[in-house]
């Protein structure tokens, strides 16, 4: 267990309340505040890492499931250990200074048709936020628009690892 390919939101527990802060109902209404993540034991030999973010319980608890694609982030180097809290839309001078190279990271588009994160906004509570993180032994060539459904197909065959983290919202 203590090896295990690991994603983590600092300060919030596997099935945890998403902070409001990062959610269409706090700061995250205006500011499109993505959260901090960090990755644990990467798997040999990753090459690049990919991330998707998805209301899976969308669009109500009490309906048909339709996930909502929250976030997608591809080609994270795997000597790159977290993206932190703001990462979303910010260039990569603004994140230089965090020590890591995001430059070859790429946001794709969520399910409402923009690149980075939009923070979810439910009708009502109860959803579960799946934030899931492959490592791969391959790079993703994907084109400039990225989707979660080109990185699912994309990812096939390729997958060393998954860590995946469940929040509450």
């Amino acid at each position: 267990m203590a090896d295990e390919f690991r994603l983590v939101m600092p300060g919030v527990s596997h099935e945890g309340n998403l902070p409001r802060k990062y959610t269409g109902e706090g700061q995250g209404a205006t500011k499109n505040l993505s959260p901090p993540l960090e990755w644990y034991n990467v798997p040999e030999p990753t090459k690049t890492l990919a991330l998707v973010v998805q209301d899976i319980d969308a669009p109500d608890p009490s309906g048909p499931l339709v996930p909502w694609t929250v976030w997608v982030v591809t080609n994270i180097p795997p000597a790159v250990k977290r993206l932190p809290e703001g990462f979303s839309g910010k260039g990569e001078d603004q994140l230089g200074a965090a020590g890591a190279d995001y430059s070859a990271v790429k946001e794709g588009n969520n399910d409402e048709k923009v690149p980075g994160w939009r923070p979810p906004l439910v009708p009502s509570h109860g959803h579960r936020m799946e934030f899931k993180l492959y490592a791969l032994d391959t790079e993703l060539h994907l084109g400039n628009k990225v989707t979660k459904e080109k990185v699912e197909e994309a990812v096939e065959g390729h997958v060393l690892g998954e860590a995946v983290l469940i929040c509450m919202f």
